[in-house]
């Protein structure tokens, strides 16, 4: 092994608030193997998806584009194996390479993973218990709970690796994604406990965009299958509320010890077979998730809880211990940043950026001081309105066009254009739309005009 090589541990989970995560937030739960990499490395506050949706995450985490080049802009488009990814890019730079877990970007033909000397994954979202898996090709049906048996077949894969090459292995849960379904063991952890709720857990979506009251992801809105039983008879409907949120927050922090816990069984084999030195390690989740802020679950819009990632990430070598940084980042950034620490060339450009020296405490003068995004699909699940937007340290200006386009899957309906602007030092929370406060004309022309340049820069056109 080229000891200027380090391998590269990237475990992923699906739907994973940092809310949700102690070295973030610890209001809600304990995490302590998660936050054992931020304790031994880096957490960064403010990383950020361009397409909070499981698919197009991926997507982008894998080419280092967006959407619109690398074509996956919803959940119904397939991905093209054929194009550039960092783990081809590795192959070809000396690594071994592996996927385990859940892939959700189409499966045959073009679809299936390329770049992987091996890959076992989920056939669509995967099953909780006893899931369908497909090694290789050939599907079965493992018995078990999906987070533990993809752990344990990333140890089975790091144990039978060729171990004169470096390797860079993807762990990628299905968990804490809905309808989370928590292992037996944790079934009733939390049982005695009542969770406090969001301060804006009763947000009346006044003063917003239409978009925000149209949306039917509200904690109301969750089902007999979400919480696992008839709410108890004779309750109000605030009542129905609270009770369907305790239902819900429970089985999803469940979900999140058990992802915990396998993240421990994982940073154990590393220290066990002396690898830990020579291993980046890297835990994050394909977009944030509403956990009943703004009266929400899910994710989709722009606001910080979906916008926002939670991403850690230990390397002994270069990375301080207990060291955070507040630089913007993308997940289109992930890939140059991989192929950076492994000395390989992407060939062609990414629309990411390294964060290589972020990750050693050194500010690069030119980083970037704004985040385009851009949520595509319109009016399909969840009743979310298509919108892009622009994020920058202080203010977060969101445009609902309003126009399915030629996304696959969407509504053909178009809904009145509309925008949002949200003073983040004034209002964290995102509930005060100042977009028509004539004190805000100047903020608004020049987020408008940093927006254009971001879309003309990615080569967004339509």
């Amino acid at each position: 092994m080229n000891s200027k090589q380090p391998n590269i541990l990237f475990i992923m989970s699906d739907d994973h608030a940092s809310q949700a995560i102690s070295s973030y937030n610890n209001r809600l739960i304990e995490t302590p193997n998660i936050d054992r990499i931020a304790d031994e490395g880096m957490r960064f506050d403010n990383v950020y998806c361009t397409n909070a949706l499981c698919a197009p995450s991926r997507a982008a985490i894998l080419t280092g584009q967006y959407s619109h080049i690398n074509g996956v802009r919803g959940l119904s488009d397939d991905f093209d194996g054929e194009q550039q990814t960092f783990p081809k890019l590795l192959q070809k730079n000396g690594y071994e390479t592996a996927i385990v877990g859940k892939w959700h970007l189409g499966h045959g033909g073009n679809s299936d993973p390329t770049g992987f000397d091996y890959w076992n994954i989920f056939p669509g979202q995967g099953k909780y218990h006893d899931p369908t898996m497909i090694e290789m090709g050939k599907k079965k049906v493992i018995e078990g709970y999906a987070t533990d048996l993809i752990t344990d077949y990333s140890i089975n894969w790091l144990n039978s690796r060729d171990h004169e090459r470096p390797f860079m292995m993807m762990v990628h849960h299905k968990a804490p994604h809905r309808p989370w379904q928590p292992p037996e063991k944790y079934a009733t952890l939390f049982k005695e406990r009542e969770f406090g709720e969001p301060v804006n857990f009763d947000d009346n979506y006044q003063n917003r965009a239409d978009a925000a009251m149209k949306a039917d992801m509200r904690i109301e809105d969750l089902t007999e299958d979400d919480v696992k039983e008839k709410p108890p008879e004779g309750l109000t409907l605030k009542e129905v509320k609270k009770w369907k949120y305790q239902r819900y927050i429970k089985d999803y922090l469940r979900c999140v010890v058990s992802i915990d816990d396998n993240v421990g069984r994982l940073l154990n084999y590393l220290d066990d077979h002396d690898l830990s030195e020579n291993t980046i390690v890297v835990y994050t989740s394909d977009q944030g998730f509403f956990l009943g802020e703004h009266g929400w679950y899910d994710k989709r819009f722009m606001y910080e809880e979906s916008l926002r990632m939670p991403f850690v990430m230990r390397y002994p070598k270069e990375i301080n211990p207990k060291s955070t940084s507040n630089k913007m980042i993308i997940n289109n950034d992930f890939a140059p940043t991989f192929l950076d620490y492994a000395g390989a060339d992407s060939g062609e450009p990414m629309q990411g950026e390294s964060f290589r020296l972020i990750a050693q405490g050194i500010n690069p003068v030119d980083w970037r001081t704004s985040v385009y995004y851009r949520y595509w699909e319109h009016l399909t699940t969840h009743n979310v309105v298509a919108h892009y937007g622009i994020r920058t340290e202080k203010y977060k200006l969101i445009y609902y066009y309003g126009d399915p386009l030629d996304v696959k899957g969407a509504v053909p309906e178009k809904t009145k254009p509309e925008w949002e602007l949200f003073d983040l030092e004034k209002d964290q929370l995102e509930m005060n739309n100042v977009y028509n406060d004539p004190s805000y004309l100047d903020i608004v022309s020049e987020l408008k005009a940093e927006l254009s340049g971001l879309r003309e820069k990615y080569k967004e056109t339509m």
